[in-house]
């Protein structure tokens, strides 16, 4: 049946033509923007799980140039470090030199001021958008990555670069709790007496009966002449003293030999036998301890940033305020090159480890008159600066060249440290901005898969969908031309 007034093939060949049309209508805008999902209304949940990522990736390019800032500032601090590393060898090559007694010692002081000067200005330029690695102890944190959970919770993650302090500040001694209970001393004053142990003759003693005693490294030996035990403690202290045993010397009254030892700081054993079992020699000690007062240190407790150490000697305090990740050991040697930079006249002093507790010991000797000794500690203090000791260091003296020996080793490793820590941190940075980068594209590849469109399948499509289009535009005029075929009958 033929209709004028419902034209059904008509309809069906409109509607046909319009899915047409928006089917060419969303290929032409695929080709034009490149994607096949441009607006939420195509697909909305792959459009929100593209936009996230795209928010990622955005974050991605901020933290990779955080990376790359905190990289350049740690690469200026690993140089200052090695900069100093450098100057401090050089120094330590002049502190050499000054031991020998025929050199112009003022001369070497002046060149170690100056290479001493320069290490400070090393320390003091060697900042990156006004931020010192080398100066300071406080950590600061790199932002190194965003974190996002399943649940869509986003979080920071950083990476941390502790500060290697170069400097020369004192620091500042606290008043928090006290940190007594930690470091013992020894004795209340440091006195230059010398340690006794006694040597006394006893038994039948047979003529040419040979009697040995050694003192350390040497041994002295004496052959009895009479059988007299007053003549052999005679003969032996005289044969002690002709020896010449650096620090030792003897005395005698009746049989017994009083030995005498002015050694800072180390014990000398003691050791006397007979080739005969009837003369005998009887010790009161196997060893005389060494002269030096000495301070020790806890083993159990910890040291914290802040924590200051004073040692008093005559009323005069000698600080040292520990920095982060020290320990006692790092203590006894500040405290050590404190004393030692003072210059004080007849005063040493030595870091060692106890033997049978392990702790850490700082002795100091006086070879001049009695001075009163202390020693405490305090919480909440200004840590003292990693090269403090470079103040201090004199070589005017013989004294003070043999000191600084020993402390400008200790400064070349807290520079070698820096650099060394300076150095692994800038390396992570790197290869976390390298992984960063390479997260990056992978995240654009994974949303390029998801909203891209496929150009090869959208022009085949284009062409496809005109021929339709022309199809039905075709299809549309017949189907409008059936009505028209009614007008034929009426003729």
């Amino acid at each position: 049946m033929t209709s004028i007034l419902t034209n059904t093939s008509s309809m069906i060949a409109l509607q046909a033509l319009k899915g047409v049309n928006e089917g060419l209508s969303k290929t032409q805008d695929m080709i034009s923007t490149g994607k096949s999902i441009g607006t939420a209304r195509d697909n909305s949940a792959i459009w929100a799980i593209s936009k996230v990522m795209e928010a990622d990736v955005s974050g991605f390019k901020a933290i990779s140039s955080s990376l790359s800032l905190g990289s350049s500032t740690v690469a200026v601090a690993r140089q200052a470090s090695e900069s100093t590393t450098e100057l401090l060898t050089e120094i330590k090559g002049k502190i050499v030199a000054a031991q020998e007694e025929n050199v112009d010692r003022s001369k070497i002081q002046v060149d170690i001021a100056t290479l001493r000067d320069q290490i400070a200005s090393v320390v003091e330029a060697a900042q990156f958008n006004g931020l010192n690695f080398v100066s300071g102890f406080d950590d600061v944190k790199v932002l190194s990555s965003l974190n996002r959970a399943s649940d869509g919770t986003v979080t920071a993650a950083n990476i941390t670069v502790a500060r290697q302090d170069l400097t020369t500040d004192a620091g500042v001694y606290g008043t928090g709790a006290s940190l007594a209970a930690n470091a013992t001393s020894s004795g209340a004053a440091v006195v230059n007496t010398a340690i006794s142990e006694t040597l006394t003759v006893g038994g039948t003693i047979v003529i040419g009966e040979q009697f040995t005693f050694q003192i350390g490294g040497s041994t002295v030996d004496f052959t009895a002449a009479s059988t007299a035990t007053a003549d052999v403690a005679t003969g032996l202290t005289a044969a002690i003293n002709a020896a010449g045993i650096t620090d030792i010397t003897a005395s005698v009254a009746g049989s017994v030999v009083t030995v005498d030892s002015t050694n800072a700081f180390d014990t000398t054993a003691l050791n006397a036998s007979s080739n005969s079992a009837a003369g005998t020699l009887v010790l009161s000690n196997t060893d005389i301890a060494e002269r030096a007062e000495s301070i020790t240190f806890s083993t159990s407790a910890a040291v914290s940033e802040g924590d200051g150490y004073r040692v008093a000697i005559a009323g005069v305090n000698y600080d040292y305020i520990a920095g982060p990740n020290e320990s006692f050991g790092d203590v006894a040697n500040g405290l050590k090159a404190v004393i030692d930079g003072a210059g004080l006249t007849d005063f040493s002093t030595k870091v060692t480890t106890d033997a049978t507790t392990g702790a850490p010991v700082l002795m100091i000797d006086n070879n001049g008159t009695t001075q009163t000794l202390a020693v405490t500690g305090a919480a909440g203090g200004e840590a003292t600066g990693g090269l403090f000791a470079l103040k201090g260091v004199d070589v005017n003296t013989s004294a003070g060249a043999a000191a600084a020996l020993q402390n400008i080793e200790v400064m070349i490793q807290a520079s070698i440290d820096s650099a060394a820590s300076f150095g692994s941190v800038e390396k992570r940075i790197d290869i976390q901005n390298d992984f960063i980068g390479k997260l990056a594209d992978s995240l654009k590849a994974g949303i390029g898969a998801l909203v891209d469109a496929d150009m090869e399948e959208a022009a085949a499509r284009l062409q496809a969908l005109q021929v339709q289009q022309q199809l039905g535009i075709q299809s549309l005029s017949i189907a409008n031309q059936a009505p028209q075929n009614v007008l034929s009958l009426f003729r």
